[in-house]
């Protein structure tokens, strides 16, 4: 363990109006994706923070208030939510029944592992897998950031300058403000940039004039409850694609947990332990698809934030929580979140996401995994190539595995196949 050098340690309470800056922080810190993911999906924001915020008060029940994890939605499920949709004229059936069997494979996991132990989740999930899984969801998003960020062959001076002033404000903000500030440099960051890309008018008020002031989350739901929309279960070949990509944000759940453990001086796999880490984290992504909103899951980005603001407090991020969810229920609030220019979530997103890369290559270095063994060079490489090529397996017309979920079966696989001595 390393030394402990955060600011407000996992049950320090800060001071009220301390409490209420960094709770907004954390929100606003998580909104990058927790906002992104619905955008592609096509869900709508509203039921993104209402699960989000909700799975996260699940998750902190479940652990007993023991770790400082907010659940934000999951880039992991992205690709094949969307062919679930698709293959089924839009409906999301698939998708959401998929996603709520996805809570259940994770509570069924820690059941497991409560009677047998963690060596054989060990075996088969050694640093040397989690560590480039974590580096292929971080580096998997960088495209997302840089097309936000507007540094593309169509991008234009208007678009990079205010990613870049955004990610100049954060940077140098976490790096050279003391005192107060020092711990809230998302929220110094998004505010500068909002403010850059008003000059610069590229933010179109609209949405906001024609949004209510108060107005329900657009839950969506597999039975009949007063106006929200509904959707029927769908135990199809689209659902059951959906299912092995398990196995990476399981990968993501231990590896956040060990890096944010190294953050905090404690070790989490223990205390609380994985056998109620995943219950919390599974039951709130069964949640969080019966309401009609896409996985939740133990954010790399959350470790990011704890990691650059060496804010752990519990107490901050279940203020976070409730006010995400408060926030789901104001329709100009999710309005004028929408209006966020994306180079200003894409200037967050550059530095965010490469701080999930980095704690996944923090996972490999603590471990202190060696590379001149060529098995692990081989493992690492080619779990990389394949997590970032883009590449594709069809199990059937329907049912494919691709991108990160193939990197990590094939991870697995050759951990358990290659040889281990020197």
């Amino acid at each position: 363990m390393i030394k402990n050098d955060l600011l407000l340690d996992v049950h320090e309470r800060p001071k009220l109006g301390q409490w209420a800056v960094l709770s907004v922080q954390h929100v606003f810190a998580m909104f990058g994706a927790t906002v992104l993911v619905p955008i592609i999906v096509g869900f709508p924001i509203s039921v993104a923070l209402f699960a989000s915020g909700l799975g996260t008060l699940i998750y902190i029940a479940v652990t007993k208030a023991k770790v400082p994890v907010y659940l934000g939605s999951s880039f992991a499920y992205i690709t094949a939510m969307i062919f679930a949709r698709e293959a089924l004229g839009g409906d999301i059936g698939a998708s959401q029944t998929g996603l709520i069997v996805v809570g259940l494979v994770y509570v069924g996991v820690a059941l497991i592992i409560r009677l047998t132990g963690t060596k054989w989740l060990d075996k088969i999930l050694p640093p040397i897998v989690i560590g480039p899984m974590i580096m292929i969801i971080g580096l998997g998003l960088a495209s997302t950031a840089v097309a936000q960020a507007g540094f593309t062959a169509d991008g234009n001076f208007k678009m990079v300058a205010v990613a870049a002033i955004t990610f100049l404000i954060t940077a140098f903000v976490s790096t050279y403000a003391k005192g107060f500030f020092k711990i809230i440099p998302f929220v110094v960051g998004i505010a500068g940039g909002y403010v850059v890309a008003i000059l610069f008018q590229i933010v179109d008020f609209t949405p906001i004039a024609n949004a209510s002031w108060l107005a329900l989350p657009e839950l969506a739901l597999p039975f009949k409850l007063w106006k929200f929309d509904t959707y029927q279960l769908y135990f199809g070949p689209e659902m059951w694609a959906i299912i092995p990509i398990a196995i990476v944000t399981i990968s993501e759940h231990i590896g956040d947990h060990i890096v944010l453990g190294k953050i905090c001086n404690k070790d989490f796999l223990k205390d609380p332990g994985l056998k109620n880490t995943l219950i919390g984290d599974g039951i709130a992504t069964s949640f969080s698809a019966l309401v009609g909103g896409p996985a939740n899951t133990t954010y790399g980005e959350n470790t990011g934030v704890v990691g650059m603001t060496k804010v752990a407090s519990i107490y901050v991020i279940g203020g976070a929580a409730v006010i995400a969810v408060i926030l789901s229920f104001f329709g100009k609030f999710s309005a004028a979140i929408s209006t966020i220019p994306g180079p200003v979530l894409g200037g967050m997103s550059m530095l965010l996401y490469g701080v999930i890369a980095s704690n996944g290559l923090r996972v490999l270095v603590d471990a202190k995994v060696d590379f001149a063994k060529q098995r692990n060079l081989i493992i690492a490489s080619v779990m990389l190539v394949i997590g970032l090529g883009g590449a594709i397996f069809k199990l059937s017309s329907l049912a494919t595995l691709s991108g990160t979920a193939l990197a990590a079966l094939v991870g697995v696989f050759l951990n358990l196949v290659l040889p281990n001595d020197k």
